[in-house]
């Protein structure tokens, strides 16, 4: 049983499972606002929030079809302790798992994860490509427009809001926030 999970050990085991960039940058793009949230919301060990962002899709380029249940199995077999294999697991819940978000931590992974990728996509759409410059207005345009990112599962991130008890606008902002605070690392600093 692994005392507790390093970002070291959650980065290599998301490489190990991941080689598409795009998919990484996911990774951190939830690390990121997963941390935000732990930290803007007095959690405990912001750090544990952070690496469940980061493996959060840790199964999903290799085994889509088997998306969570596979990084239960990897993570079971790396020795990861129940509660972040839990918070991973929820993050899919009513659409390849079962398992409810209960804890604080899992109701944020699971609202952030399509609106991390919502974010990305009207950022990429933007003259600039930054997301420095990206306000809650405009994404909230993307939002409502259903072909836009028609991928983004828009209902999960209004049930996720709903679990948290938080306004959406408030979640977009934080949202927007934590992933300015990581541009770089993200590469959504674009042309500013």
């Amino acid at each position: 049983m692994m005392k507790t999970p390093t970002r070291e050990k959650a980065m290599a085991l998301l490489k190990k499972y991941n080689q598409s960039d795009a998919l990484v940058k996911h990774a951190l793009a939830v690390e990121a606002v997963m941390g935000h949230f732990a930290e803007r919301m007095g959690a405990e060990d912001p750090e544990k929030w952070r690496i469940i962002g980061l493996i959060h899709d840790l199964d999903y380029e290799k085994y889509p079809e088997e998306h969570c249940q596979k990084t239960k199995e990897i993570l079971e077999e790396e020795g990861w302790p129940e509660d972040y294999i839990r918070a991973v697991v929820s993050h899919g819940w009513k659409i390849c798992s079962d398992v409810e978000p209960v804890e604080t931590m899992e109701k944020v992974l699971y609202t952030i994860d399509e609106l991390t990728g919502l974010v990305v996509a009207t950022v990429l759409m933007r003259p600039s490509k930054s997301v420095l410059d990206l306000k809650v207005s405009s994404l909230k345009k993307k939002y409502k427009n259903k072909n836009f990112a028609a991928g983004v599962d828009r209902q999960i991130i209004e049930d996720g809001a709903e679990l948290l008890g938080m306004d959406l606008t408030e979640i977009m902002e934080e949202t927007i926030k934590a992933m300015q605070n990581s541009a770089d690392e993200l590469g959504l600093r674009g042309e500013m």
